[in-house]
């Protein structure tokens, strides 16, 4: 089936801005396929690749914010992902793959408990 993972991102986003409206998660678009000129454009701008596809921009816990990467079961990290994330883990942020509604659900409640 097409695009499962952007239909699970689109359900995730939707349940989060009727649970938390208050709060600011945002899609960072970097997927996709774009002709040679915009690509080019994009990196000038300055997408870097691998960085995950939700910000959740909210510190808790010690962490400067929560990144989420959205894959469908058997979706693959790529190496460029991964980095990203260990990067970003080492600055200060909480970094976490979802691959279902329940698990972005159980990661967003968890991380908006206060302390």
């Amino acid at each position: 089936m097409k695009h499962q993972e952007s239909k699970l991102q689109r359900q995730a986003v939707k349940w989060f801005r009727l649970q938390y409206p208050n709060h600011v998660l945002f899609h960072i678009p970097n997927g996709g396929m774009r002709s040679k000129t915009e690509a080019s454009i994009m990196k000038a701008e300055g997408v870097v690749a691998g960085v995950p596809d939700l910000f959740l921009a909210y510190s808790n816990y010690g962490y400067n914010g929560l990144f989420i990467e959205m894959k469908t079961p058997k979706g693959r990290i790529t190496n460029t992902q991964e980095y990203f994330m260990e990067h970003a883990t080492r600055a200060g942020y909480l970094c976490a793959v979802c691959r279902s509604l329940d698990d972005f659900m159980e990661l967003v409640n968890n991380y908006l408990k206060t302390e």
